[in-house]
């Protein structure tokens, strides 16, 4: 069982940059993949962005190709996600998912097992 604890949330203004972080411990790391997904008050949970167990492979939704970027350091048992040209409607709390072995790409919810707390990003002026 792997622990997750998401962090590099924040206030940014508009057209700012964030970059979130997801440290991992309690399982051999490169055993996941991984995906940063976020909730909007009122709203279901999406994927943003997936990433395979090597870091060779990533998935993004249409809707979240350009800004986002997702990325792994097996060594440091920690995931990325660099956020850029942020708009309010990004703001969202953010979590990290993982799950074992499977056919990637893994989109939906259901398709983790495991989570983070998530951390809080706002985008306002």
């Amino acid at each position: 069982q792997v622990l997750l604890v998401e962090s590099g949330g924040g206030f940014v203004q508009p057209g700012g940059s964030l970059r979130l972080s997801c440290a991992a411990s309690g399982a051999t790391f490169r055993s996941y993949a991984l995906g940063w997904f976020r909730q909007a008050p009122g709203k279901e949970r999406e994927l943003v962005a997936a990433i395979d167990w090597s870091g060779g492979n990533t998935y993004y939704p249409d809707a979240m190709r350009g800004r986002f970027s997702i990325s792994r350091d097996n060594l440091k048992d920690t995931l990325y996600l660099q956020m850029n040209i942020l708009k309010p409607e990004d703001t969202a709390v953010y979590y990290c998912a993982a799950r074992g072995r499977g056919t990637f790409p893994f989109v939906r919810v259901d398709e983790y097992y495991f989570w983070g707390q998530g951390t809080q990003v706002t985008v306002s002026l």
